[in-house]
């Protein structure tokens, strides 16, 4: 077992955006993490990019790591990515390796246990890439459904190609099996039975609200227009025929922000903040934000909060900036309804009032 290195730093700051917030790091010397899930009010469950996983016990300020079977390859963006604990059962998805340096956002499913658990796959995007752009790999639960962003791997159109799985949101069953009533077998027939929205590029974020019982999201654009919006059953978000205000890193264009026949994103970002992890805010900690997203950015290193109502945008306020680096993720603690964050720099913060 390894000891947490804990060292606490209180500041307060109101600084530029006017908003008093209390940040203690609680750990450090993580390993490039990239998610992290609450097994209990004390207990947390984190991945390391490089495909390690880890059981964090808060009270007694013990990290252990969890063997497993995945077979993971880290390339570029992806490794051992997002991480979900529901109901004894771990939910992980990652950068498959399939054959040669070939890879796919696969997600696999195991019974938790502390010292190791047995994967097995229950999703692989298809086909398998050469690639280390783009693997979205965000994971929510939604009543007995699993929602998975899996990333178009920098293929660009192949966003719009409903024949194959990347660029797009997947729903399945919790076992892996495909629910009766996605898109193939109602209104999209040549779709692939696990697709349920298509159209995105790389979306990191992903989060059910509890106030409307809609699942949003985050996604990177190109050279610009990085934007969050709702996940919609049988929809297209358009990438990339669309550039949502982005152009290449060429600086060539890509196509018009939006235009009748695709989803609308609530809110755009141009020039790109890199918009990563995002939650729907409820708790006691910060009363004033229920209901409000919360949006953290790597590139900008910020904290956003996104009032918006019936999916028209109202405000932007930043909470904080450059004060904990690059944020990889962000969950909401159920008791207390502090924030969470995991740091590029290899930290866990815990944000109150």
């Amino acid at each position: 077992m390894k000891k947490i290195i804990l060292i606490i730093y209180f500041f307060w700051f109101s600084n530029l955006f006017g908003l008093e917030v209390k940040l203690e790091k609680i750990v450090e010397g993580m390993n490039k993490p990239w998610s992290l899930s609450f097994i209990n009010d004390t207990s947390i469950i984190y991945t390391e990019k490089k495909g390690k996983l880890f059981h964090l016990d808060l009270k007694n300020q013990i990290i252990s790591e969890i063997k497993h079977n995945l077979s993971v390859l880290e390339d570029g963006q992806g490794g051992l990515l997002d991480v979900l604990y529901d109901n004894k059962n771990v939910y992980v998805s990652y950068s498959e390796k399939r054959k040669g340096r070939k890879t796919s956002t696969s997600v696999a499913k195991g019974e938790f246990d502390k010292n190791s658990i047995k994967f097995n796959n229950i999703f692989r995007a298809e086909p398998a890439i050469d690639s280390g752009y783009h693997f979205g790999s965000r994971l929510v639960k939604k009543d007995d459904h699993l929602y998975i962003s899996a990333g178009e791997r920098g293929q660009g159109m192949i966003a719009q190609d409903f024949t194959k799985h990347p660029g797009s949101i997947i729903r399945i069953n919790l076992d892996g099996s495909i629910p009766k009533d996605n898109p193939k077998f109602k209104n999209k027939k040549k779709w692939l039975p696990e697709i349920f929205q298509i159209g995105v590029r790389n979306p990191q974020g992903m989060s059910l609200s509890p106030f409307d019982n809609k699942i949003y999201m985050t996604n990177h654009g190109a050279k610009g227009g990085d934007w969050f919006g709702t996940v919609n059953y049988a929809e297209n978000y358009g990438w990339k025929i669309l550039g949502w205000g982005g152009t290449n890193y060429t600086g060539t264009k890509i196509g018009p922000k939006w235009k009748p026949g695709f989803t609308k994103a609530i809110k755009y970002w141009v020039p790109s903040i890199a918009v990563s992890a995002m939650a729907i805010y409820q708790g006691d900690a910060f009363k004033e934000w229920n209901g409000d997203a919360l949006i953290t950015s790597l590139k900008d290193q910020s904290l956003r909060k996104i009032k918006f109502k019936d999916n028209e945008f109202i405000s932007e306020q930043i909470i904080f900036k450059g004060n904990i680096g690059r944020i990889r993720d962000i969950k909401i603690h159920k008791d207390t309804g502090e924030l969470y964050m995991l740091s590029d720099y290899g930290e866990l913060w815990k944000m109150y009032k």
